[in-house]
């Protein structure tokens, strides 16, 4: 199903032609019908030959109704530009042609009507030639041109098969699973309370499924549907719909709210946008000048902030931050028109990029800039990505609100970022940009290469020393190390994997000397101080991180296996007693009070034992 829109100016007849074309009179109120003028939106439709259904909404071509106009136009496939052949190219009609260029309407056809009333065939090419030269630098200057007479039928047929030619050759309507119809009519029925209707986009309604009315967070459900005054149980996207809601009051909507789906939308009273000055705007664009921001079939006041410009020439193209003075619920990739308040003139518009910012941004901030440009070219899955950029571990809640996807649509993405290696999954609902963990990765492994070269004989780094050098809170951190391969975790320390000890020949030697005296009396072994005179500080601190000496107290030691030992000779005298006291330790195994209380003490701290009074029972890291 298509929508097509009817523009021109007033007295072009694009009325009267939706008239002869579908026996329909667009012209619902009772002043259109005495001013014979389009003041509001009008509706009809037309089954073609081959079957295909298409919506006509007709909109007002006086300029005082302009803004009526963009109420209708947000949501069609393609446009009828109807052109009088008495009167030819109008200044409205050129308005007309900037805003549907601004929309991004691509597909289109030209009536040139009343062709009756000129009889001169010079004269209809002049027009004709005229209609080429105001379209050549728009979205219709490829569009056919077909004469037509609303009044005796001339050129209907003709019209009739040009657009089902225009429409067959045009992609369907997708269905993103994200149903949004913007609401440009609110009324009630008698028996059947309130209906809006507007033209569906992005996926299907359905009778009796749960809605919301956004920007008012407003749950309704869909008592009955029509399309085209017919019933419908399903209504598909790209069709003109009326839906009858159960547990909505009609004052509590208006032309401009959306219906979708709960959840799918956040309204905002901020957005950011890329913004195509028109070149024959009457003036630049100043930072904080007050405009009329107009979407899908809503319009707020607004003030726009130029986030890299001073002021932004007519022709020029820039960021900018509107500032609302209504909230609207907005959707990435919205087209919208600017003008201004007073005098009352289109001077740009174009596409929204991020519908819900975080903040209202500082100006002229390249990273700003950046988000945006990236939001406006790149990919869904790059967009997710780029959501996480910060270094933090990004929920999935937190990157939707960025990026403004649906649900489905959200999923997509984060699976494609994850795919294609854009995003990495840190843990149980945690992402961060590829760009960003790498980065961090990279200073991880910097910081352990200097490390590494200024103390080759140390084992690895303690992890929390890495943490502070690399700057990243506690949690982050550890989910960092937890993802990544390429920094070997070992205990409370980290190392590169290519990192080993190697000793000297020389330190070898010293190293069998303090291994033979330790050997001698494995439970009275030197000091640390006096080890350190044999070998040197920085040759016992490798050997204790490489595990073969515990460091239980600043000058206790012990070899591996002795402290081993020693914990299950505690640990046993625990299970036959109850309890272990160091005198105890101290006999079973010929030591002295100082070894067997710095023993216990350390244990104490690892968990292994637990003081109770003067002696210990296990702890709750004691192995079984």
């Amino acid at each position: 199903m298509r929508v097509v829109g009817t523009a021109g100016h007033v007295d072009h007849g694009k009325s009267t032609l939706v008239r002869a074309l579908t026996g329909i009179d667009p012209d619902r109120l009772a002043e259109e019908k005495r001013r014979e003028m389009t003041i509001d939106l009008g509706f009809a439709w037309l089954s073609l030959p081959n079957g295909e259904t298409i919506g006509f909404v007709d909109v007002p071509g006086h300029r005082d109704f302009i803004e009526n106009m963009l109420a209708g136009v947000g949501g069609i496939d393609a446009v009828l530009l109807v052109i009088a052949a008495d009167e030819g190219v109008m200044p409205q009609t050129r308005e007309h042609l900037a805003i549907l260029d601004l929309l991004g309407i691509q597909h289109g056809l030209i009536a040139l009507t009343k062709v009756d009333m000129v009889p001169d065939a010079d004269w209809l090419e002049l027009i004709e030639l005229d209609i080429r030269a105001a379209t050549a630098e728009t979205t219709l200057a490829q569009a056919d041109i077909i004469r037509v007479s609303a009044r005796t039928g001339d050129g209907i047929p003709q019209l009739i098969q040009h657009l089902m030619t225009l429409l067959e050759h045009m992609p369907p309507r997708q269905d993103f699973r994200s149903p949004r119809l913007p609401i440009d009519r609110v009324f009630s029925i008698s028996g059947f309370g309130t209906v809006v209707t507007g033209t569906l986009m992005g996926g299907t309604l359905r009778v009796g499924e749960t809605v919301a009315i956004q920007p008012e967070g407003l749950t309704v459900r869909i008592r009955g549907l029509q399309s085209y005054k017919q019933p419908v149980e399903v209504a598909e996207p790209g069709s003109r719909v009326a839906v009858n809601l159960s547990g909505a009051e009609k004052r509590l909507i208006e032309r401009g709210f959306v219906l979708t789906r709960p959840q799918q939308l956040q309204a905002s009273r901020l957005v950011d946008v890329r913004l195509r000055h028109l070149p024959d705007a009457p003036f630049a664009l100043k930072h904080n000048a007050e405009v009329k921001f107009f979407v899908g079939a809503a319009e707020s006041l607004g003030h726009v902030r130029l986030l890299n410009d001073e002021s932004l020439a007519p022709g020029a193209e820039g960021w900018i931050q509107v500032r609302l003075e209504t909230t609207l619920a907005l959707a990435q990739g919205d087209r919208f028109i600017l003008r201004y308040p007073s005098p009352s003139v289109t001077i740009g518009g174009g596409v929204v990029i991020n519908p819900n910012p975080a903040q209202r941004w500082k100006r002229f901030q390249p990273d700003v800039i950046l988000d945006l440009e990236t939001r406006m070219q790149g990919t869904p899955a790059e967009r997710v990505a780029q959501a996480a950029l910060e270094p933090a571990a990004h929920r999935r809640g937190e990157i939707q609100k960025r990026v403004g996807y649906n649900d489905h649509d959200l999923t997509q993405a984060m699976q494609a970022a994850l795919d294609s290696a854009m995003l990495v999954a840190l843990g149980d609902d945690a992402y961060l940009s590829a760009v960003t963990y790498y980065e961090i990765l990279n200073r991880m492994r910097d910081e352990l290469r200097a490390f590494h070269q200024a103390q080759p004989l140390r084992g690895g780094m303690k992890r929390e020393e890495l943490r502070v050098r690399v700057g990243l809170k506690p949690a982050f951190f550890n989910l960092i190390l937890a993802a990544q391969t390429v920094i070997v975790l070992e205990q409370d320390r980290v190392r590169l994997p290519d990192h080993q000890v190697t000793f000297t020949p020389a330190q070898q030697q010293r190293i069998q000397q303090l291994d033979a005296q330790m050997q001698a009396a494995p439970y009275t072994p030197p000091s640390f101080s006096e080890a350190a005179q044999i070998v040197g500080e920085e040759v016992l601190y490798a050997l204790i991180d490489l595990g073969d000496i515990v460091q239980v107290q600043p000058d206790v030691i012990l070899t591996a296996p002795i402290y081993q030992e020693m914990v299950q000779g505690a640990l046993q005298i625990i299970d036959e007693q109850g309890s272990v006291a160091a005198n105890q330790l101290r006999d079973r195994f010929g030591t002295t009070r100082k070894y067997a209380i710095g023993l216990l003490e350390f244990l104490d701290a690892q968990g292994v034992t637990r003081r109770s009074g003067d002696v210990r029972v296990r702890g709750s890291r004691a192995v079984q």
